[in-house]
């Protein structure tokens, strides 16, 4: 016949197991409370529940009880260290009624808090027999100690903890899994626009008025600065997205192959043509085609591009038959078109027809504000990818991405952050994982602290003075240099303390 302490322990087994199968979401508290049981159910003064950190080779307190339990937690333990390091290595339940006089015992975090350990039982928490974690029970408040029937209880309690974890472990992955598709879903056509730069988020209201539109668009910008990304809004918030965004790069495909890639072919048309094709202009029917890279397009096409903007009609290549297509426009290019039409390696009518609804989208290095906030949003993603976790970026790394000129913009941006993610061994992503050379020395304004705007102003102070250094401080033409009013440059001088050293 069970005792009433038997029977409540078995009401305490029912409770905590039905939570476990409920898969309760906070496994701290379902842990926690799997604690306060044992610590009550074996008539203990206090209780840990340490987990194993396989990496570092030590365990630390996920959960700890007592009248010192908030003070236990700044702690870990290596493994083998102390009785919970032994239990963890040896992956053996073990109860110590004389912990002071016991070789195992780790004194120095007892003296460091001001508890004595007199009695210690500890027993590890075991999935598939491995042994992931300690459930540890001090100070039997009645003279006899521990006993046998103390610690097959207590297994109990560690196979329940095991479980929740495991469960937990699962539901995790299976959660990150659904996210990681569910994202890839909604992203595998689309980007998505990171930003708080004012001058973004202008071009992103100009956009909103462009897409009601059917001309076309020109997007200008250097190299890597995101502006397939602007072009995608552009057809989102256009009355064609639900219809085909077609993109093409003009410099990718070779110029033998580029007009059918853009236009389509008939069987037989040249060699190897054994079937007819569509091209791309053909499948963007109803909706938007980006021609990434125009200022590439061979002046041989540029004639048939421009029939197409004009008239929304072509001929395939082998074919006398036109065929008419409703379709928007959007180009970009990193080249100045200008210069290009003055050299005769671009159409003028060409360039007037696309340009016009230009947008030009300024490089990084114009909107620090968005630095921070991109790199966040690729650490995000990379730390995902390579199964890697992060705190973020240290003040130094932060420092360094906002002073550093970055020439190759976005994606240049975009593959830093890769890189230090899958090199960093660190806690968070440190300067020297990032293998940028800023354009400042390392003890002029370095960031103290982790906040955006004090960084932001670092970049400022750090861009003006050296553009004002450049053009011996004469304020007009240091204005015209950053492209703002010289009224707006003395402004800033003024509140970011900037002061010219011939002055000094």
């Amino acid at each position: 016949m069970l005792s009433k302490i038997d029977v409540n322990k078995f009401h305490t087994l029912i409770e905590l197991n039905s939570l476990i199968n409920s898969n309760y979401k906070d496994i701290h508290s379902l842990l926690s409370r799997i604690m306060e049981s044992a610590t009550v159910l074996s008539g203990a003064e206090a209780s840990s529940l340490l987990l194993m950190d396989k990496a570092k080779n030590e365990l630390y307190f996920e959960v700890a009880l007592g009248s010192k339990g908030a003070e236990v937690q700044k702690y870990t333990v290596r493994l083998g260290e102390g009785i919970a390091g032994w239990v963890a290595q040896n992956n053996k339940s073990l109860i110590v009624n004389d912990v002071q006089n016991d070789k195992r015992h780790l004194s120095t975090i007892g003296e460091e808090i001001n508890y004595k350990s007199k009695t210690i039982m500890a027993v590890p928490m075991r999935v598939k027999d491995d042994c992931i974690g300690v459930l540890e029970v001090i100070n039997k408040k009645t003279e006899e100690g521990f006993l046998q029937d103390d610690i097959e209880w207590l297994e109990i309690f560690a196979n329940q903890a095991a479980i929740a974890i495991d469960n937990a472990k699962s539901m995790e992955e299976a959660r990150t899994e659904i996210e990681t598709l569910q994202e890839h879903i909604h992203t595998e056509q689309y980007h998505t626009i990171i930003t708080k730069s004012p001058a973004i988020l202008k071009i992103m209201e100009l956009i909103d008025k462009v897409s009601k539109t059917d001309s076309s668009v020109l997007l200008l910008g250097e190299s890597g600065v995101g502006k397939e990304l602007f072009a995608e809004q552009i057809h989102l918030k256009s009355a064609r997205k639900n219809a085909p965004f077609v993109r093409v790069n003009c410099a990718a495909i070779p110029e033998g192959l580029l007009e059918s890639e853009l236009f389509g072919h008939v069987k037989g048309a040249f060699t190897n043509a054994i079937a007819s094709r569509k091209g791309r202009f053909e499948l963007a029917d109803s909706g938007t085609i980006f021609l990434d890279e125009i200022g590439d397009l061979p002046l041989s096409l540029q004639a048939k591009i421009l029939r197409v903007i004009q008239e929304r009609r072509f001929e395939k290549v082998g074919s006398d038959i036109t065929i008419n297509v409703n379709v928007r426009i959007i180009a970009a290019t990193n080249k100045d078109l200008e210069e290009e039409v003055k050299r005769n390696a671009f159409r003028n009518d060409l360039y007037y027809r696309l340009n016009v609804l230009p947008i030009f989208i300024p490089p990084l290095r114009q909107r620090p504000e968005d630095i921070g906030e991109l790199a966040q949003f690729f650490l995000k993603n990379f730390m995902r990818d390579t199964k890697k976790l992060y705190k973020g970026f240290s003040n130094e790394a932060l420092n360094a991405m906002i002073s550093y000129s970055w020439p190759g913009n976005v994606r240049e941006l975009q593959n830093c952050i890769e890189r230090a993610c899958v090199i960093s061994r660190n806690e968070w992503i440190e300067r020297e994982d990032l293998f940028l050379k800023t354009g400042f020395s390392d003890a002029e304004d370095e960031v103290t602290e982790r906040n955006l705007k004090t960084a932001i102003n670092v970049f400022k102070s750090n861009f003006i003075r050296k553009v004002l250094d450049e053009n011996n401080w004469n304020q007009t033409e240091t204005a015209k240099a950053l492209v703002i009013q010289r009224t707006y440059l003395s402004r800033l001088i003024k509140e970011l303390k900037i002061n010219n050293p011939k002055e000094i």
